[in-house]
């Protein structure tokens, strides 16, 4: 009888700061990326004007980090989910899981320094944990792989997951979110669902990118399928983006601008659902839940909540289980699309 597969998967991801010195070198990682900021023709502008972009904006960003317990929680919650599916993968293959974050530790390469040193493996399974591709975050991931650990030629072939927005676990992890927080609203059906992604330069759109209309993509399957488990699902859903930097055209609207309309609207309740993010970032828990509870507060908004990420839920590591034995065609018993009982009205 053949043994199991001995499997290297790498989950990528952007990466925080694990200290309050090491915002501004997180900073310039991140603006040294030519995904981040295409100079074209004056590339070689790259250094200085990283340089100064990340010493200009680490105080500030800095001070923001300080109010979330002085680091990011990315690192931490990463582990939580490369941790739990290693635990799902091992009845089926012989997991050897590393995570490589684009601009901070574990890097890129920390992470082929980890596999290699790990042994002779069958495959590889690159597992962006962006839900959602984009030239800005999974090209990018995956270009430094390449970079780093060169091209597979001789060794195990290589497998990638390049998305999973509409991968119904994936989306009925966000609905169970969801669900979970419109308890705490007397009458869910009447408040505003209010999806937040990461914003996008409007030039990487018009380049081809496809990640708006993936974007759209899972808000329209979160609400329909929502819609059909809650008898409490908000009529009203509106999406928007947020964390623009700098003075270029991104993607709208913006959710400062949302949140203002709706306030003056008349407005008082709102659930805000980061639809881009997998772990809590600066993103989540200082952009949405200190500044964007703030606006809400000032233009009359009532009551503010924000739907906790997907982390390490059995949800969603049951759609990342399924994406990696899918990609290895090894067959294993559905999951259930849900993990507990659905509620009926709120009110």
């Amino acid at each position: 009888m053949q043994g199991k597969k001995r499997v290297g998967i790498v989950l990528f991801q952007l990466g925080g700061p694990d200290s309050l010195e090491a915002v501004e070198p997180f900073l310039l990682n991140l603006f040294l990326d030519p995904d981040i900021i295409p100079l074209g023709p004056l590339g070689w502008l790259r250094g200085p004007v990283a340089k100064w972009i990340s010493s200009r904006r680490s105080i500030p960003v800095a001070k923001k980090y300080a109010e979330i317990g002085g680091r990011s929680p990315i690192g931490a919650l990463t582990e939580r989910q490369r941790a739990a599916l290693v635990e799902a993968l091992a009845p089926h293959v012989d997991p050897v899981a590393v995570t490589a974050m684009r601009y901070w530790h574990p890097l890129t390469s920390e992470a082929v320094e980890s596999l290699r040193k790990a042994g002779p493996l069958d495959e590889i399974v690159l597992l962006p944990l962006y839900p959602h591709y984009s030239f800005a975050t999974t090209l990018s991931s995956l270009k430094e792989w390449r970079r780093v650990y060169g091209e597979p030629d001789g060794g195990p072939p290589e497998r990638t997951i390049d998305h999973f927005y509409d991968h119904p676990l994936y989306v009925q992890a966000l609905v169970e979110r969801i669900g979970s927080v419109l308890r705490q609203f007397e009458d869910g059906a009447s408040i505003h669902l209010v999806f937040s992604a990461h914003g996008l330069p409007m030039s990487l759109v018009e380049k081809g990118d496809p990640y708006p209309k993936q974007i759209e993509g899972t808000v329209r399957a979160v609400c329909e399928s929502g819609a059909k488990q809650y008898d409490s699902w908000p009529r009203t859903h509106l999406l928007c983006y947020q964390s623009r930097v700098g003075p270029a055209k991104w993607l709208s609207p913006a959710l400062t601008e949302t949140i203002e309309k709706l306030g003056h609207q008349g407005v008082k309740e709102m659930l805000v659902v980061p639809i881009s993010f997998v772990t809590e970032h600066i993103e989540t828990l200082h952009e949405i839940n200190i500044e964007a509870r703030e606006e809400a507060e000032k233009f009359g908004i009532k009551t503010f909540r924000m739907m906790p990420a997907v982390g390490d839920s059995p949800l969603f590591i049951a759609a990342l289980k399924d994406l990696v034995l899918r990609t290895l065609g090894i067959a294993a018993p559905a999951e259930p699309l849900t993990s507990k009982p659905m509620p009926g009205p709120t009110a």
